[in-house]
């Protein structure tokens, strides 16, 4: 798949395909690999919003793009990118596996659904956010993100307690300690 384009305003400088900094050395003549390129833990990365990729885990009404993961930059504990669910979709049922994850909305107003059962019988519960917001994921929690908006995109970035994006489909939103058995 291709990576996702944004566009970049005049006066920026263009993509490059590694994303490092054209101004620091190339190390060539130190301490590195083979090539002469500091190890992966030994610099900074830069990873431009037009350098996104797509070839991540996916859930059907979204799409997720990389920008921090283990495969693109070394990373141990972490996984970063963006979410886009378009105007009036709803995403898939899902969980992330082991993984925490952070989110923060930077445009639209995603609803994020999960089921509660504290008060004894499982109800659906609905968040609703704005641009600035953040919601916490928990482990294995099964939920779906929903973009009411008849007009606009939602966008929102995640991050992730482990380094590649887990994503697991289900068939359905269920409280935890009542997975669906499988057949």
């Amino acid at each position: 798949m291709a990576p996702h384009t944004t566009p970049q305003p005049d006066d920026a400088p263009p993509a490059e395909h590694d994303a490092f900094h054209p101004d620091l050395p190339d190390h060539s003549h130190g301490p590195g690999d083979a090539e002469g390129k500091l190890p992966l833990h030994a610099r900074l990365h830069h990873i431009r919003a037009d350098a996104l990729e797509s070839d991540t885990a996916q859930t059907g009404g979204m799409r997720r793009f990389a920008a921090i993961s283990g495969s693109s930059v070394g990373s141990r504990r972490i996984w970063m990118g963006q979410t886009h669910v378009a105007a009036q979709t709803a995403s898939s049922n899902h969980h992330h596996g082991a993984s925490e994850t952070a989110i923060h909305v930077v445009k639209g107003h995603p609803e994020f659904v999960f089921l509660d059962d504290s008060s004894g019988t499982p109800q659906e519960i609905r968040i609703r956010t704005s641009p600035g917001d953040y919601i916490f994921v928990p482990p294995f929690v099964p939920h779906r993100e929903e973009n009411p908006s008849p007009r606009e995109e939602a966008v929102v970035v995640i991050a992730r307690s482990t380094q590649e994006a887990i994503v697991v489909n289900v068939p359905e939103l269920y409280v935890l300690g009542d997975e669906p058995e499988e057949e």
